[in-house]
């Protein structure tokens, strides 16, 4: 079949597949290196838990097979392993079938996570990940040219990506529609990044401009993913450009970079690259596969386009189990204050006022006024990004929060470990608390007087003060102990 194959595309394919190996990396790396506190045998919210009061069929994976804390380590480091092989282009070197199955190992793996990843794993950019995981597998490898009907899928994906984001956005907050949202965003936003600041006051009419380019790139542009080249390209080119912005102006994990792969996905490179030799002839059994998947996928796709019509229009939702299509969106809502909750300790046994309280400081999100906020993007801080939404309600955190102060008063190390900065080093505190600030970006003005980037304002409290647990052999039998 003459029109299975893209020729052209052999530089696209390659640019795609070499950054999604990236991106696959930073992802269990992630995982590999918070999992213990988070979701570990002993974790904020335990995985053997979760095993046993949820069906296989409702999140299938390998740790429905077994878990272990060194089980979930080597699934989280052989993932790295994987992408560094994918990195170093291995696949290449493989027939055809075993290219496909080395790209399908991290998304097996990856989902294994994502399945018991609970709260911690409850972001859009997991299900992308899956999504354009599982596409990668069926793009061929080596000197096979990528297929006709993966490409218009991945174009189909990003077209969903973009579309979703702006529909959510025009149907949520009022102040998309009147470009004004720029005028809080950098400032909310979950985790602001070095250039926030600046960002933030940059001037009102640079910041309606950013709404209606925002609003151009995310609801026209993916129509003309569609069309000829070198429409599609230059449209593809334009959400490049449009990530980039978003990597200077926040910590989105790698959301954008994500994105950014898709779009280099659809960009012809053979104005500046030529053409390869001639490719291998696609053998029969694999153009059968990409058709099933092709069929599959569309087929699914039904409930995600539906949403996308829809008035009641969901965000960052799975339809099935896999993760194999889902519906994308951000913010479609923005927040005109920003609340932080800030988790503090003291070693004195009176737990008031008048005891010393020491601030407990973490990687990403504001705490010390006087700290810049740092670029972690595309590694993704889960706690940190945790504690944004606790701040905006209680209920975000009711199923993880107690448990985490619980091992402050612990002197957990793995939790620790997720910290920036632990202001008992030497013994746990006795008793933990957490108040709920209002931070804004200071002006010009008061950063040269202050040397502050942050002015925060005290609000409420959000956890009044616990103390520590008691050991086994005299629960029950003290009544002193703190709520």
């Amino acid at each position: 079949m003459e029109w299975f194959s893209a020729d052209g595309y052999w530089l696209s394919r390659l640019i795609f597949q070499r950054t999604l190996a990236v991106i696959y990396l930073v992802a269990f790396l992630s995982a590999a290196l918070q999992f213990r506190a988070l979701i570990g045998e002993r974790g904020i919210l335990p995985v053997p838990e979760l095993l046993r009061r949820t069906p296989w069929k409702v999140a299938p994976g390998l740790f429905r097979l077994h878990y272990s804390d060194r089980f979930f380590s080597a699934v989280a480091w052989g993932g790295c392993a994987v992408s560094v092989a994918l990195i170093a282009g291995l696949d290449g070197f493989l027939p055809l079938w075993g290219g496909m199955l080395l790209w399908a190992l991290p998304w097996l793996l990856y989902l294994s996570i994502v399945q018991v990843g609970q709260v911690w794993y409850g972001f859009g950019w997991e299900s992308l990940l899956l999504e354009t995981g599982f596409l990668a597998v069926f793009l061929g490898t080596g000197n096979t040219a990528p297929p006709v009907l993966v490409l218009w899928l991945l174009r189909w994906l990003l077209f969903r990506l973009e579309f979703g984001a702006g529909l959510i956005k025009m149907r949520g907050d009022a102040c998309w529609r009147k470009l004004t949202c720029l005028d809080f965003h950098h400032e909310t936003q979950p985790m602001p990044g070095p250039l926030s600041w600046f960002f933030h006051h940059l001037p009102r009419p640079v910041h309606r401009v950013e709404v209606a380019a925002n609003h151009v790139t995310q609801l026209l542009v993916p129509f003309l993913l569609f069309t000829p080249q070198p429409v599609a390209s230059a449209a593809a080119a334009l959400m490049v450009l449009t990530q980039l912005w978003l990597v200077l102006s926040g910590n989105f994990a790698w959301l954008n970079w994500l994105t950014i792969a898709l779009a280099l996905s659809v960009i012809d490179w053979t104005p500046f690259a030529g053409r390869p030799p001639a490719p291998a002839a696609p053998p029969l059994w694999y153009e059968v596969v990409v058709i099933a998947v092709t069929t599959l996928v569309l087929v699914l796709s039904y409930r995600p386009a539906r949403n996308l019509l829809s008035r009641r229009q969901v965000m960052n939702r799975s339809f099935d189990p896999l993760h194999l299509v889902n519906t994308y969106g951000a913010f479609g809502s923005i927040s005109r204050m920003r609340l932080e909750v800030v988790v503090e300790g003291t070693a004195d046994p009176v737990a008031d006022e008048g005891a010393e309280w020491r601030e407990y400081g973490f990687r990403g999100k504001p705490g010390d006024v006087r700290r810049l906020p740092r670029l972690f993007a595309p590694y993704h801080l889960r706690l940190d990004w945790m504690m944004w939404f606790a701040a905006l309600s209680p209920a975000y955190a009711r199923s993880w929060f107690g448990p985490f102060t619980e091992r402050l008063l612990l002197g957990d190390r793995d939790t620790l470990r997720l910290l920036a900065h632990n202001p008992f080093p030497d013994a746990p505190p006795a008793h933990v608390r957490a108040r709920v600030f209002h931070y804004r970006f200071t002006d010009p003005r008061e950063l040269r007087a202050t040397g502050a980037w942050w002015d925060r304002t005290y609000v409420r409290e959000f956890m009044r003060p616990v103390s520590r647990p008691l050991p086994p052999e005299r629960e029950g039998r003290d009544t002193g102990r703190g709520t």
